[in-house]
C-alpha cells in the first residue's frame, strides 16, 4: 500500500542564495559611514597639528 503525500506549493530555489548573500540595499551602511566621518577628522586634526604656525 502506498502512500500519498501531498505536497506544499514549490519553493522558489532564488531564495535561499539571496538569504546566504545578505541581499540588501546598495547603499553603504550607517557602520561605514561613521567610521569614515572618524577618519575624515582624524586627517583634519593632522593637518592642522602638522601645518605651520
Amino acid at each position: 500500500m502506498k502512500i500519498a503525500v501531498k505536497t506544499l506549493k514549490p519553493r522558489n530555489p532564488l531564495v535561499a542564495p539571496a538569504h546566504f548573500r545578505r541581499a540588501g540595499t546598495h547603499q553603504p551602511g550607517t557602520r561605514f559611514m561613521r567610521q569614515e566621518g572618524r577618519r575624515a577628522l582624524q586627517r583634519e586634526l593632522n593637518q592642522m597639528k602638522h601645518s605651520p604656525p
